[in-house]
């Protein structure tokens, strides 16, 4: 039986999600603050974390960095009621696989936990010390390690996941639609535009400092991953 740890400080919405989880197969332990979480989380082993943004003495933005410092292969999905472009990027960027906006209906955070379960799988028995590859850019899936020609690149989570898309789709235009389903597991929202925003992260990091640009905007389209 799968194991989930739910970190939720309303009780109402911890206990109607905890028994929804239940009658879905999954084992959920409850943690109603970030101190309690963070130490069960760190002193316990799960197959994946869900957790509030906004909690009590520690907040879930804190909590998603400790645990991903420890445990840095666990999925961590975010629940909030923070549902903005800029939330959402502060979420991702402290760590977190995936971000569901209150309220939420049951079917759709089963679905994102299995999504991100069977990637999570995936990536462990086929990606160990591989390497990703285009033109001078690489990537080691094991080590999470990203270099363009020989100099290291410090990326946060989300734009690794954004980078190693890209390279497994190299000359490829990817759309928005595409890259929110493929990377982020989600359906595109047309309100936000957090997938240009990483796009924009990511082309400062990867290109900036390089006379050749990789990361190219196609007007209409979306974006792709080749050579000027």
């Amino acid at each position: 039986m799968l194991q989930i740890l739910l970190i939720e400080d309303d009780a109402r919405i911890a206990e109607l999600t905890k028994k929804g989880l239940e009658e879905q197969g999954f084992a959920v332990t409850l943690a109603y603050d970030g101190l309690l979480g963070r130490k069960i989380a760190i002193t316990n082993t799960f197959d994946i974390i869900i957790t509030d943004i906004i909690l009590p003495n520690i907040s879930g933005l804190d909590l998603c960095k400790e645990i991903r410092s420890l445990k840095p292969s666990i999925p961590i999905i975010m629940l909030t009621a923070l549902g903005a472009t800029d939330d959402k990027i502060e979420g991702f960027d402290a760590g977190a696989d995936d971000y569901l906006v209150k309220p939420f209906e049951l079917r759709e955070l089963v679905v994102r936990i299995r999504a991100l379960l069977k990637r999570t799988a995936s990536n462990s028995t086929n990606a160990f010390g591989f390497l990703l590859k285009y033109d001078d850019i690489e990537m080691n899936l094991h080590t999470k390690i990203v270099k363009r020609n020989g100099k290291e690149i410090a990326l946060t989570p989300k734009e690794l996941k954004l980078l190693e898309y890209m390279l497994k789709n190299p000359e490829r235009v990817l759309s928005r639609t595409e890259i929110a389903e493929k990377v982020w597991e989600t359906t595109f929202d047309t309100g936000t535009n957090f997938i240009d925003v990483y796009i924009n992260y990511l082309r400062k990091k990867i290109d900036k400092d390089f006379s050749a640009k990789l990361i190219h905007t196609k007007p209409g389209l979306g974006f792709i991953l080749k050579k000027s």
